[in-house]
C-alpha cells in the first residue's frame, strides 16, 4: 500500500487516534520483520555533538513521547532519534481534542501538554530497545511544578536519563505548558543552564562518560532574545541547540477556524519563521572562527528535500523531521538524506 492511500485512511480518523494507529501499525510490521519503507542510503559518516551518526537526518521529539516505538522508527533510516518530551511524573496532558491537522496549509496544531508516562517508564523502554544508534532524550517539567521549581524537574530527569541517552535535550520552548517559555529569559536561562551544566559535569564523573546536552528554543523570539540565548549557551558550554519548536503565531492560517485555537503550529506555516531564527542563531552563536562550533539541529517546516537544503544552508549541522512525515510519509526520510548528501558535496 502506498502512503498516499494509507494517508487517506489515517486522515479519516481523529488526529490523535490516527497518530497512535500509525505507530502501532509500524511496530506490528517491524515485529514481523517486514519493513515497507526500506532504507537504501549509504552511511554518510557524520558527526553531531561529538557523536558519530550515519546521516544528519533525525526524528524530532514528540512523535514517540514514551520510547514505545524506538526500534520500529529506527528502521526508517534516521541517522538519530529523539524521544520525549518526558517529565518526572506521568501526566495526562491537556484536555482532548488537542491535536488538529490542517491539510490545506500542510500544518498541524497541537496543545498536547507533555502527555507522557513519566521518566521511569521511558527509561524502561530504552533498556528494552535493540536500537544501538544515537538516541536523544528530551526532558521537561511537570505541569503541576511551579515555574520557580522547574530546575528541580529538569535535574530529576537528567539524573535518570543520563546513563541511557546519547544526548539530552532541555525543552524550554513548548507553548503548551504554562510559563515554560519564560525559562528562555536571560536571567532564567542562565540560572537553569548553570545548574544543569554543573549536574552534567557531576554525572560525567560518576558514569565516566560525557553525554552532550542540547537546548530546544522557540521560533517566537526576536534578535535581541536570540543574542542573549546564544551568549548563555556559549557561556555555559552547552553542546548543541535545536531550533525550533512550534509557533504560537497563527496569522498564516488566515480565516481558518483553528486560527484562534490555543497551541503550537507546525508544518509549512512554520518554515519561514523557523528558518529566520535558525539563520540569526547561527550568525550570533558561531560568529567567531577561533571558537568551537556549537552544532545546531534545524527543525520546523521541513516538508521536502529542498527544505532540508535550506536548513543546512542557514547554518544547521543536522535536521529533524516530524510534521512533514504526516503529510509526505516515510519517503521523506530518504529524500531528506539525499538532499543532505548533495549539500555536503558542495
Amino acid at each position: 500500500m502506498s502512503y498516499h492511500l494509507l494517508q487517506k485512511i489515517l486522515f479519516a480518523m481523529d488526529a490523535e487516534r490516527s497518530h497512535i494507529a500509525a505507530l502501532n501499525g509500524l511496530k506490528f510490521l517491524h515485529r514481523l520483520h517486514f519493513n515497507p519503507f526500506p532504507n537504501t542510503i549509504k552511511d554518510m559518516h557524520c558527526n553531531l555533538m561529538g557523536l558519530p551518526i550515519p546521516n544528519p537526518v533525525g526524528l524530532a521529539a514528540g512523535l514517540d513521547k514514551n520510547g514505545d516505538y524506538i526500534d520500529a522508527l529506527s528502521a526508517l533510516g534516521f541517522g538519530f532519534i529523539e524521544i520525549g518530551t518526558v517529565t518526572p511524573k506521568p501526566q495526562e496532558g491537556n484536555p482532548k481534542p488537542r491535536l488538529f491537522r490542517i491539510p490545506q496549509h500542510q500544518a498541524v496544531l497541537n496543545r498536547m501538554g507533555f502527555n507522557n508516562q513519566g521518566i521511569d517508564y521511558l527509561i524502561n523502554n530504552v533498556k528494552k530497545a535493540k536500537y544501538s544508534g544515537v538516541l536523544g532524550i528530551n526532558i521537561g517539567k511537570n505541569a503541576t511544578t511551579p515555574i520557580e521549581n522547574a530546575t528541580d524537574d529538569y535535574i530529576y530527569c537528567l539524573d535518570r536519563a543520563y546513563n541511557f541517552a546519547s544526548y539530552i535535550t532541555i525543552n524550554i520552548s513548548s507553548p503548551n505548558t504554562k510559563n515554560l517559555r519564560t525559562l528562555q529569559g536571560e536571567d532564567e536561562l542562565n540560572n537553569l543552564l548553570g545548574k544543569l551544566k554543573k549536574r552534567q559535569t557531576e554525572l560525567s564523573e560518576k558514569f565516566e562518560k560525557y553525554v552532550p546536552m542540547a537546548v530546544k528554543i522557540a521560533p517566537d523570539v526576536d534578535e535581541n532574545q536570540i543574542i542573549a540565548m546564544a551568549q548563555a549557551i556559549r557561556h555555559h558550554n552547552i553542546d548543541g541547540v535545536i531550533a525550533t519548536n512550534t509557533t504560537i503565531d497563527k496569522s498564516s492560517l488566515g480565516e481558518h477556524k483553528l486560527s484562534n485555537e490555543n497551541g503550537g503550529l507546525s508544518g509549512r506555516p512554520l518554515t519561514e519563521k523557523s528558518n529566520t531564527v535558525l539563520k540569526l542563531l547561527a550568525t550570533h552563536l558561531n560568529n567567531d572562527e577561533h571558537q568551537k562550533t556549537i552544532p545546531i539541529i534545524g527543525v520546523g517546516g521541513i516538508m521536502s528535500g529542498s527544505d532540508v537544503a535550506e536548513k543546512l544552508n542557514n547554518g544547521a549541522q543536522a535536521i529533524q523531521l516530524y510534521t512533514g512525515l504526516i503529510y509526505r510519509g516515510p519517503q521523506l526520510v530518504p529524500e531528506s538524506i539525499i538532499a543532505a548528501a548533495q549539500h555536503l558535496k558542495k
